[in-house]
């Protein structure tokens, strides 16, 4: 399992279950022991939306690395920054109905090893949330999928990217998207 959850370029602990995923689901991708962490609410507002705050924007482009049958993925992501840390949301379509899907803020830009290493508050710390931000979601019955997740800590122009990938097949990147600060 740890080459798993390993494939988005961090540790084994990067990868955690989200506050909406059952726990069936946590504990068949041996994510045990880390449900509850806040990584996405997908009736929370966007970050497009939230008042006052700094908003930058980016579209999924496909990567080399994606799973076979996922050429059609599209979608956005927003970052913003305010007085109540980092807002990210993210909406993507094409993707497969009824499968959990994992984003994760990176350090480096989308053409430099597919977004590199994961964003981290504090470099060489928990690979995990809060120090990074992570969003985990199901796509719906048509391969819609959008959720938000919130951190009380801004990531200033640290976070250039994020990766979005199938959550069982971690290291099958799907797609990046660099934010035009």
């Amino acid at each position: 399992m740890t080459a798993l959850a390993t494939g988005c370029g961090g540790h084994a602990a990067d990868h955690t279950s989200a506050k909406t995923a059952s726990s069936a689901s946590s504990s068949a991708h041996g994510m045990d022991g880390m449900s509850g962490m806040a990584m996405g609410d997908p009736s929370a507002t966007p970050a497009y939306k939230i008042s006052g705050a700094s908003v930058v924007k980016g579209t999924f482009e496909m990567l080399d690395t994606r799973p076979p049958g996922m050429d059609d993925v599209k979608g956005t992501a927003w970052l913003a920054q305010g007085s109540k840390g980092t807002t990210v949301t993210v909406s993507l379509t094409g993707l497969k109905p009824g499968h959990v899907y994992m984003a994760h803020l990176h350090a480096q830009h989308c053409s430099a090893d597919n977004g590199g290493e994961h964003f981290q508050f504090e470099k060489g710390g928990p690979a995990m949330p809060p120090n990074e931000i992570h969003l985990m979601f199901t796509a719906d019955k048509s391969g819609t999928g959008m959720t938000t997740v919130n951190n009380s800590r801004k990531t200033g122009k640290g976070a250039v990217a994020i990766v979005i990938h199938p959550n069982e097949a971690q290291d099958n990147r799907i797609a990046c998207a660099d934010f035009d600060f």
